[in-house]
């Protein structure tokens, strides 16, 4: 039996043993999952190794890079500076921005970077590591590159340069980086151990990520589920526009490296533990249960998770379903349901919430899968969710 530590309030006990099949039967090597239920946290589990190679235990206070995960927080700050009144979110991006004005992209709204319909997943030239944490050169590569569609007819998800377009307008409106914001005006006051730029000091507590094979679906589980032709293809041409938006940094950074977990790339660069993930995403909804104020004022959460973009995403080559800078509940991403918001990150980790159900979720895992937006492992621990919150509510 795997070694699982933590806490599950009564009642809950289903997601532990989803949790523990994944450390047992599917794969996972380190993980962490929290549930938060209005505004109360009532699953805080980990288990397994920090370095998916190594021997040592993921222990409790065990943080790991999250990957795409990190757009739920990094849409966070676009969101709020809207809710003090210093962003509009339908004002063209070069007026906080001129240089981003250039080939074509005057009258791209700020919306439209959030709900990736601004036309710009790739770059001509992808960029090195280096340049790409430098924080100069993505912006810059940005504010010149010609739209690869027409902005705002179209959506496809801009894997990478996301969390630059994201970055460069906080900066320019705020004087600080987004993490820096997110971390002096939502971490700290909140108390979470979430970083978009990670601090020297915390370094030691961060485990490695390794990709990992997944193990064989037994067969009473059904046939296993292949990719579809077009998506396989996609991702095995070098010159689709699947790969040029996930290879837009050439070659792919290490997620490990220290310098890179500083810079924080507030769309793949997050580094959390799923407890702080949890109470994030808790407290967009509501207020915490230790007193804590809600994040997002009724409108702002409405605001956040209204949809904007839906249908075949032109990178992903699926059918996505997008708000404003949120990953929305459907086929290719299943949350709880249609009211759930939240992000995905490549290989496995998930975090959302749902209103409807007053849920918060977050799972983090070390051991990255071949999923992009759909991983059975923390699909299992959904499944186990959605059979405890309906039930409760039910009784309630």
């Amino acid at each position: 039996m795997a070694d699982v530590q933590g806490t599950v309030a009564d009642g809950w006990e289903p997601v532990r043993d989803a949790f523990r099949a994944n450390l047992t039967e599917r794969g996972d090597r380190g993980a962490a999952v929290a549930v938060y239920r209005d505004g109360q946290k009532v699953v805080d589990l980990w288990g397994g190794l920090a370095d998916p190679h190594g021997d040592e235990p993921w222990r409790q206070d065990t943080a790991q890079v999250v990957r795409s995960v990190t757009k739920g927080p990094a849409a966070a700050v676009l969101h709020l500076l809207h809710q003090r009144g210093r962003l509009d979110l339908d004002a063209p991006v070069g007026t906080y921005w001129p240089e981003f004005k250039a080939a074509g992209k005057e009258r791209v709204p700020v919306r439209h970077l959030l709900s990736h319909r601004a036309g710009l997943p790739a770059l001509d030239t992808p960029l090195t590591p280096e340049r790409a944490v430098d924080g100069v050169s993505g912006p810059r590569a940005l504010a010149a590159q010609v739209p690869v569609w027409e902005p705002g007819t179209a959506h496809g998800y801009h894997a990478q340069t996301y969390g630059w377009l994201l970055d460069e307008l906080v900066l320019r409106i705020t004087g600080r980086s987004l993490g820096r914001w997110f971390a002096d005006e939502v971490a700290g006051p909140y108390g979470l151990d979430l970083w978009i730029g990670l601090p020297e000091e915390q370094a030691h507590r961060v485990g490695r990520i390794a990709d990992v094979e997944a193990p064989p679906v037994p067969l009473s589980h059904g046939p296993r589920v292949r990719p579809k032709r077009d998506v396989a293809e996609a991702w095995s041409d070098p010159t689709s526009l699947t790969r040029r938006a996930f290879g837009a940094v050439d070659p792919l950074p290490d997620e490990n490296d220290p310098a890179y977990l500083a810079a924080g790339p507030a769309g793949s660069g997050g580094v959390a533990t799923a407890r702080s993930l949890a109470r994030f995403y808790a407290a967009l909804l509501g207020d915490l249960d230790d007193g804590t104020r809600r994040l997002y004022a009724p409108a702002t959460l409405t605001q956040a998770r209204t949809e904007e973009s839906v249908g075949p995403d032109r990178v992903l080559v699926v059918g996505t379903r997008f708000g404003l800078g949120y990953m929305l509940h459907g086929p290719s991403c299943p949350m709880l349901g249609p009211g759930s918001f939240g992000h995905p990150g490549r290989g496995g980790s998930l975090a959302f919430a749902d209103p409807e159900a007053g849920l918060a979720f977050a799972y983090v895992t070390n051991s990255l899968q071949r999923s992009v937006t759909s991983d059975p492992r923390a699909q299992a621990l959904v499944r186990a969710l959605r059979h405890v919150a309906t039930g409760s509510r039910s009784a309630s």
